[in-house]
């Protein structure tokens, strides 16, 4: 599971300008499954999400399509964890530690 971590590097006014691009591609991939939770942060300095995928090189092809970056107004922090305890919901997601 990966925690991604949006910083805008731009004002929110260009932000905003994409904002729409953003959410279109946040929407399709909430529909391919690759993300399972996303926010602002607040103050509005950036954003959250939440994702799934195989590996670290999928979300960072992932990444690379948001418009946000296209237009060069965030930066992203990407953290990889094990998701080893989850509310009953996201039993699906639980992983298991390396042996």
């Amino acid at each position: 599971m990966f925690v991604l971590d949006i910083t805008y590097t731009a004002p929110v006014e260009q932000v905003d300008a994409v904002l729409a691009d953003h959410v279109g591609w946040l929407d399709l991939q909430y529909a391919a499954g690759a993300f399972l939770a996303s926010g602002r942060k607040e103050p509005r300095e950036g954003g959250v999400i939440l994702a799934v995928a195989r590996d670290r090189a999928a979300i960072e092809e992932i990444v690379a399509g948001d418009p946000f970056v296209t237009a060069g107004v965030c930066a992203y922090r990407i953290t990889e964890f094990l998701a080893t305890k989850t509310v009953p919901a996201m039993a699906e997601y639980r992983q298991e530690l390396p042996a």
